[in-house]
């Protein structure tokens, strides 16, 4: 059972006044390389690092503003294995709907998972 008057004092039904989110995101530091789409100007391609992430969006550290409303295309090395081996990589293109100097939000559209090419130890064969 319930203890009311400890466990409710902490509880703000959906997430409060702030939150905008209808899927929870989870912390998540990992390197993530970026591309803005679609840009008839230099094309703006950075590096960073994720700060959550979450079935619907990504927030993630930037080397400057990213355009709000721009498509990105997302490149993150992802901590889990295939089958404990084989690296991944989860690749999604998005939307920006926030940004400031120096991190992003994006809302994700579609995503993948790629395995990912790791380099092996001179002398050594990759996979062994």
């Amino acid at each position: 059972m319930m203890n009311l008057t400890t466990e409710s004092a902490n509880f703000i039904p959906g997430g409060g006044p702030s939150e905008r989110r209808a899927t929870s995101r989870f912390p998540l530091r990992e390197e993530v390389k970026y591309k803005v789409l679609h840009t008839k100007a230099l094309e703006t391609i950075g590096s960073g690092q994720t700060l959550n992430i979450g079935s619907g969006g990504i927030l993630f550290t930037t080397d400057e503003r990213l355009p709000v409303g721009r498509m990105v295309e997302l490149s993150v090395n992802w901590p889990a294995r295939l089958d404990g081996t084989c690296a991944l990589k989860f690749v999604a293109v998005g939307r920006v709907v926030r940004s400031e100097a120096n991190r992003a939000a994006v809302r994700i559209e579609r995503y993948e998972f790629r395995t990912r090419r790791t380099l092996a130890p001179v002398g050594e064969t990759p996979g062994k």
